[in-house]
């Protein structure tokens, strides 16, 4: 187990590429259009926005690169996107978020199925074992915990919900034209 935040103020992080191991086979080049990583992440796109623009959270797939245009953002983005959702839901400052975030991709994390996101409200702690997780809470110090995997498999079930209802709406609109003469 170890401490993952830090009371001192450092430089802001990219945090796209935060897990590198432990992920289903997804299409690097792959990306989600913001609202789309939005809605997954269950976070505002002004939210979403806000933590792009202050480099909390940047898209690796595709930045902002001038008016009218998108960002892309990865599977592991909105995986990044959920847990600070999370995290902050918790009460854990972006200070303090941003600070284990960036101790969290450098720990490089193994197995996300059997990760936990520990904290005592102050603190963030990673746990990669069940006893690391017991020897938290005996210790008086755990006040809650979040399990990365299961994170992990709320964010593909969503990313597969909205696409599979995007693809649904497209086909709806693809057979409008053919119906319109039909109907008159």
């Amino acid at each position: 187990m170890n401490e993952l935040s830090s009371r001192s103020e450092g430089p802001r992080y990219d945090l796209g590429l935060l897990f590198t191991d432990g992920l289903p086979d997804l299409d690097d080049d792959a990306g989600y259009r913001g609202a789309i990583a939005a809605r997954a992440a269950g976070i505002s796109y002004r939210q979403l926005d806000y933590w792009a623009r202050t480099e909390l959270v940047q898209p690796t797939v595709r930045g902002a690169a001038g008016s009218g245009s998108q960002r892309l953002y990865g599977f592991r983005d909105i995986l990044v996107l959920k847990l600070v959702k999370r995290l902050l839901d918790t009460g854990i400052s972006l200070q303090q978020i941003r600070t284990a975030v960036n101790q969290l991709r450098e720990a490089g994390v193994q197995d996300l199925a059997q990760t936990t996101l520990m904290s005592d409200g102050a603190s963030v702690y990673l746990c990669t074992s069940d006893d690391e997780v017991i020897d938290l809470v005996s210790r008086g110090q755990g006040v809650f915990g979040i399990a990365v995997g299961k994170v992990l498999r709320e964010v593909e079930t969503s990313l597969v919900e909205l696409e599979s209802s995007q693809q649904d709406a497209a086909a709806a609109d693809e057979l409008a034209p053919r119906r319109a003469p039909r109907a008159s």
